[in-house]
């Protein structure tokens, strides 16, 4: 017998079902996948830098020695050994945090999500900079609140001109402080002490979140938020960029009062994050293994992005301005007024070469005329001709 397909539309959905939408940027991302593409756009950690050898040998001796703890069901907080190891690498530079500070959350994305259920309502004011990572627009998107962009320059938000009505009642405040994606821009220190002084004074939650802060290329690293206002943060990190992306472990460091919360919607949410994942992240975190790895990456990038700011001093025509980043894995391009990004997105994907339209980067009044690339995954021969390839092209339209 056939068995009836019900219609699309036949079930009502939720309300925040019907106003989720696609990620533009992974939607973008299908579209770039051509072998003879020189993409620009990904987010993605090099492919020549993931530690394939040592995450195959540390899989492994897991298994050999630990498989019935691994494959079961674990605690919801996370690894213990991995939350310690965490919380002993904050407080050795400069951040006490204790281990049941720690929560390990299924990629940093969960982390968002998990900050938005616990304390977004419908309604609720979102501060964010100006532009902002797009995926925590679509995080905390879900849960109907209100985003407010704050005045940012090339060094990020700029916290003495957040007014006390901005202030008043808003829900939390979002910021990437180190190498932010998408504009690669670093807060500067005395920024963050008077957003930290900021947060004390009123009571607002800053949610730190900081993927990138590990690569650091110049200037070395400066401290976090956390670090000066511990009882009014909530830090984000991840093993994504400096690991592997595949392993989905992140994790969150929250005052314990608002940890309570945030462990019961992870319970709702997953019960816990993958055993064997965790470990993995544990033995490379722990067996001496990551700061060459880091100091190799560091390397690895800081040579392509000085590539890549050299040709586009090269090949850009005159009226085009780019950050120039001291670390991550983003510069962020303004383009003359007249210009749109997504009309050249079009031109430079028939000429083989992707990027990232700025637009999608903001929760409101989107600037048209900025576009995102990312250094990371391409050689540096591919760099020097994408980024010719698109100076021709922006060079064609204003001429």
């Amino acid at each position: 017998m056939d068995r009836h397909i019900p219609p699309v539309g036949r079930w009502k959905l939720a309300r925040r079902a019907q106003q989720m939408t696609h990620s533009a940027l992974r939607e973008l991302l299908k579209v770039t996948e051509r072998a003879d593409m020189i993409s620009f756009a990904g987010g993605l950690p090099s492919p020549d830098a993931l530690p394939l050898a040592r995450i195959v040998e540390v899989t492994q001796r897991i298994l050999s020695t630990d498989a019935i703890g691994t494959l079961q069901y674990g605690p919801s907080e996370g690894y213990t050994p991995l939350r310690e190891a965490i919380a002993e690498r904050f407080t050795r530079n400069g951040s006490p945090v204790r281990a049941s500070q720690v929560l390990i959350t299924t990629g940093s994305q969960q982390a968002l999500d998990l900050v938005a259920r616990v304390l977004i309502d419908q309604g609720s004011r979102v501060l964010v900079e100006t532009p902002t990572y797009l995926g925590a627009v679509q995080a905390f998107s879900q849960y109907e609140p209100n985003f407010e962009q704050l005045a940012s320059d090339a060094d990020g938000l700029i916290p003495e001109l957040l007014s006390p009505a901005q202030l008043r009642g808003a829900c939390l405040l979002y910021t990437q402080p180190n190498f932010q994606n998408p504009t690669g821009r670093r807060l500067p220190l005395e920024r963050r002490r008077q957003l930290a002084r900021l947060s004390l004074e009123t009571g607002l939650l800053v949610v730190e979140d900081d993927p990138y802060g590990e690569l650091v290329y110049e200037g070395g690293p400066l401290p976090s938020i956390h670090s000066m206002a511990p009882d009014a943060v909530v830090y984000l990190g991840s093993f994504s960029k400096i690991l592997a992306p595949g392993l989905r472990v992140g994790y969150l460091i929250a005052p314990e009062d608002l940890m309570v919360k945030l462990v019961q919607a992870k319970q709702a949410s997953d019960l816990h994050t993958a055993g064997l994942t965790q470990r993995i992240a544990h033995q490379v975190f722990t067996e001496g293994f990551l700061e060459p790895h880091l100091h190799a990456l560091q390397a690895r990038y800081r040579e392509q992005c000085a590539v890549m700011l050299e040709s586009l001093g090269m090949h850009m025509p005159p009226g085009v301005t780019w950050s120039r980043p001291e670390g991550g894995m983003f510069l962020w391009v303004t383009l003359p007024s007249q210009l749109s990004a997504f009309d050249l997105f079009e031109a430079a994907m028939q000429a083989g070469v992707a990027f990232v339209p700025g637009a999608a980067f903001y929760a409101a009044e989107p600037q048209h005329n900025t576009l995102r690339l990312s250094f990371t995954t391409a050689t540096t021969a591919q760099i020097r001709c994408g980024v010719e390839t698109l100076g021709r092209i922006v060079a064609a339209r204003l001429s």
